[in-house]
């Protein structure tokens, strides 16, 4: 009977041994976190939720691969997605690894750490857990092209960090204020999930960020690698590695079919996200 299995062809073997190949779903998290517009969907709850859900009821799974890319986005979405990770994984009981790829840094980073495993590569940048918050101020240039800028609110402190208006102290003191809290927020997350691995290095909460060999020196990550070879060598050569990807919503189908002509704003709202979404990969110089 083992003669067969060996030489007979890799279904026929699983049908003689009763070896099945073994199972590991994978979820790309790709992109930006958060609403990026109508024709340009970053990574939310909404959009990844489903995929989650399809993943971790495969059957007999032996863990689930998150495959991470994001140069972060919105905190909350970064927080919602995360909890939701741990819940599915207690649910099923199933570990989770992260497979970094070329960035996972401040929401990237959060996603990671929803992981009980960080991979990454030797060069992929990892960290930055900090709060960026960034704008433009456009108050000169409507004094030279002679407009007059019109306010009027009902509270005190309901115009906030106006960019046709000069800067206020006050503003900066509040916004500052909010980051420092969603600071925290990321910095005990981190703490809680790398108990006992991160080094105390001054700078690990500063915003910097590494590549993935001096991230593993401070313990941000576990180790390095590729996807396909530590599940190989963990689960087999044959595991298999089915990839769960977002269905497209009716609203991308509908506009895709549709003129050009007909979708000119929806296009131009696509345009502005992409430069935006450009802007904030723009942080890591990739």
């Amino acid at each position: 009977m083992g003669f067969i299995a060996d030489t007979v062809t890799p279904k026929i073997k699983e049908w003689v041994t009763g070896d099945k190949p073994h199972t590991v779903p994978v979820v790309p998290l790709r992109g930006v976190i958060g609403q990026m517009g109508a024709m340009r969907s970053g990574l939310t709850l909404e959009s990844v939720g489903d995929i989650l859900e399809r993943a971790f009821k495969t059957k007999n799974a032996k863990a689930v691969a998150m495959l991470i890319n994001s140069p972060g986005g919105s905190p909350v979405q970064s927080a919602l997605i995360a909890k939701r990770i741990r819940q599915l994984a207690a649910e099923h009981d199933v570990k989770v690894i992260a497979f970094c790829e070329d960035v996972a840094a401040s929401g990237g980073y959060w996603l990671a750490c929803a992981a009980d495993e960080i991979i990454v590569d030797d060069n992929t940048i990892v960290g930055s857990i900090g709060v960026i918050s960034s704008s433009l101020g456009f108050v000169e240039v409507i004094k030279k092209i002679g407009i007059e800028r019109r306010l009027h609110t009902a509270g005190d402190n309901k115009s906030f960090m106006d960019p046709f208006l000069p800067q206020k102290k006050a503003d900066v003191t509040r916004l500052k204020t909010i980051q420092g809290d969603m600071h925290d927020s990321f910095k005990a997350y981190v703490a809680e999930r790398r108990e006992g691995k991160l080094s105390d290095d001054k700078e690990l909460f500063s915003g910097a960020f590494w590549t993935g060999r001096r991230a593993l020196d401070l313990g941000v990550v576990d180790s390095i690698g590729d996807m396909h070879q530590v599940l190989q060598q963990r689960f087999g050569k044959n595991v298999k590695m089915p990839e769960f990807k977002a269905r497209k919503s009716w609203l991308s189908r509908r506009l895709g079919g549709a003129s050009q002509q007909a979708n000119v704003g929806v296009w131009a709202d696509g345009l502005l996200c992409a430069v935006e979404e450009r802007m904030i990969w723009d942080r890591y110089r990739l």
